[in-house]
């Protein structure tokens, strides 16, 4: 393994699997890693044959958060605010940690998190970013923003949480910074799913599977279609969905009928939207 490349990507049958690779800090978020980041979800939006992303992290843990070594040396590194506005108003620089950010939340394919160890901090918003989440049951996830750090909590950590858990829990979770087991993450649905550890690989593999196998189009609708839910009307939804449908069910809706009468799995074809 390149020891020197703080993210490494690969594709291996229409999967790209994104490693944040900076074991000895436990894949601690830098400006180099964030670009990283950045860098191969580019290669996913400009390779049409890949179907899905895996990210996880190399070595014990996910994602340990910002890197307090560089933020102690030199904050400005992590985030530059212009000194020169007004304090209640800072201007933030375009920083590489919201863009990667950014480009996993506009992912053209689904997104899936292996989560193998400690998600902490922006570790913890970056497994919350991707569309699946799934944890080995040593892993853990902790908020460490506001009663370690004295922040609040970012890299959508805000956006994802309450959607996830609701009010209660959402405040408890930023506020308190308690550790949450994989097996608690999972009863609370922060994410999908808790596994033995030494089946972590597999069940990603078959979920990756099956997202692969989906029309890249419907997979990407439905995603686009989850997300504006909390914001529409019952009525506008319902519209949403019927706008989707007639688009889709000309282009799909045969194949899979066929599929379910041959007792097979429907092969949709298609370009991702």
């Amino acid at each position: 393994m390149d020891e020197t490349n703080p993210v490494l990507y690969a594709e291996t049958d229409g999967i790209m699997t994104i490693t944040l690779n900076r074991p000895a800090a436990m894949n601690a978020m830098n400006n180099d890693l964030m670009n990283g980041i950045s860098e191969a979800l580019a290669n996913v939006t400009a390779n049409e044959s890949i179907r899905v992303v895996v990210l996880t992290g190399s070595g014990r843990g996910f994602c340990a958060g910002a890197d307090l070594a560089q933020v102690a040396s030199n904050p400005n590194e992590i985030l530059v605010v212009d000194q020169d506005e007004d304090l209640e108003n800072p201007v933030l620089e375009a920083d590489p940690f919201n863009a990667a950010m950014r480009a996993l939340m506009d992912c053209p394919v689904p997104t899936i998190a292996r989560v193998n160890g400690a998600s902490a901090g922006g570790g913890f918003g970056l497994a919350l970013a991707c569309d699946i989440t799934i944890a080995a049951e040593s892993a853990f996830f902790v908020a460490t923003f506001s009663p370690k750090l004295g922040i609040v909590p970012d890299l959508g950590s805000t956006w994802s949480i309450p959607r996830r858990v609701g009010r209660a829990r959402a405040l408890g979770i930023t506020l308190l910074g308690d550790r949450i087991s994989a097996a608690e993450a999972q009863e609370w649905g922060l994410i999908w799913s808790s596994v033995a550890d030494g089946q972590l690989d597999d069940e990603v593999m078959r979920i990756a599977a099956v997202l692969k196998r989906s029309s890249p189009d419907t997979v990407t609708r439905i995603r686009r279609t989850i997300d504006v839910a909390h914001d529409n009307t019952f009525s506008d939804q319902l519209d949403l969905e019927m706008k989707h449908q007639g688009i889709l069910v000309p282009r799909n809706m045969h194949e899979g009928a066929q599929a379910f009468m041959e007792k097979r799995e429907p092969e949709f074809g298609g370009e991702r939207n």
